[in-house]
C-alpha cells in the first residue's frame, strides 16, 4: 500500500507539472494570434514537443501501477481519470500549436481584422481549463460542473465568428485566405473548451463515481 500511494503521489505531481505546461502553451497561442507576434508563435511549437514527451511517460506511468498494484476502488478511480485528462491536455496542446500555426500566417496579414469575440472565446476557453484542472486539484465537482456549463457559450461564439467571417470573406473577397486561418482557429478554440469540459466529467467521475460524460438535462436514455 505504501508503494501504490508513493507512485499516486508521483504520477500527481507529474500531471500536475503537464497541467501547468498547458495552461503557459494556451496562453501563448492566444497571445501569439491576438498580438501577432512569431515569437510567441515559435515557443507555442516547440512547448508542444515537450507536452507530447511527458504525455508518453505519464501513460506509462498509469499503466505500470494498473499492472503492478492492481488498484480497486478510489485508487482505480484516480488512475483511470489521469490518463483520460493527460490525453486531454495533449489535445489541448496540440490544439494550441495549431492556433499558432494559424497566428503565423495571419501575422503576413496585418490589414485583416480578427474578430474581437474570437479574443474573448480564447478567454473564455482558457478560464475552462484553467478551471477544470483547478477543480481536479481541489477535488471540487461543483465547480466541474460550473466548467461545462460555461460551453455552451463558447459554442454560441463559436457560430458567431463563423457568421462574421462569413461576412467578412463575402465583403472583402481578398480577406478570404486570412479568413479561413482566423475560421480554423475558431474552431480550435471550441475544441479546447470541449477537452476542457471532459476535464471537468472527470472530475465529476473521480469524485462522485458518475459518470457525467453523454449526459444532458431533460435528455432520458430508453432502457
Amino acid at each position: 500500500m505504501k508503494h501504490l500511494e508513493r507512485d499516486l503521489e508521483l504520477l500527481q505531481r507529474h500531471i500536475l507539472a503537464q497541467s501547468a505546461s498547458v495552461e503557459e502553451i494556451i496562453d501563448k497561442a492566444g497571445r501569439a494570434l491576438r498580438e501577432r507576434r512569431m515569437d510567441l508563435a515559435e515557443l507555442v511549437l516547440a512547448g508542444d514537443d515537450e507536452i507530447d514527451k511527458r504525455d508518453v511517460q505519464i501513460e506509462e506511468e498509469c499503466l505500470k501501477m494498473l499492472a503492478l498494484h492492481q488498484p480497486v476502488a478510489v485508487d482505480l478511480r484516480r488512475i483511470a481519470t489521469v490518463l483520460k485528462i493527460n490525453s486531454d491536455l495533449e489535445r489541448i496542446a496540440d490544439l494550441a500549436a495549431n492556433i499558432a500555426e494559424r497566428a503565423k500566417f495571419l501575422i503576413d496579414h496585418p490589414e485583416f481584422p480578427i474578430p474581437t469575440k474570437l479574443e474573448r472565446m480564447i478567454d473564455l476557453a482558457t478560464t475552462m481549463v484553467r478551471g477544470s484542472l483547478d477543480s481536479f486539484v481541489h477535488l471540487d465537482p461543483k465547480a466541474a460542473r460550473r466548467i461545462c456549463g460555461l460551453d455552451d457559450e463558447v459554442d454560441r461564439y463559436n457560430v458567431e465568428i463563423i457568421d462574421e467571417l462569413n461576412a467578412v470573406m463575402r465583403r472583402e473577397p481578398d480577406w478570404i485566405p486570412a479568413a479561413m486561418h482566423c475560421f480554423s482557429a475558431s474552431r480550435h478554440v471550441e475544441r479546447i473548451a470541449d477537452h476542457a469540459t471532459n476535464i471537468a466529467e472527470d472530475v465529476i467521475y473521480l469524485v462522485e463515481g458518475e459518470i457525467a460524460r453523454h449526459k444532458h438535462d431533460g435528455v432520458h436514455l430508453p432502457n
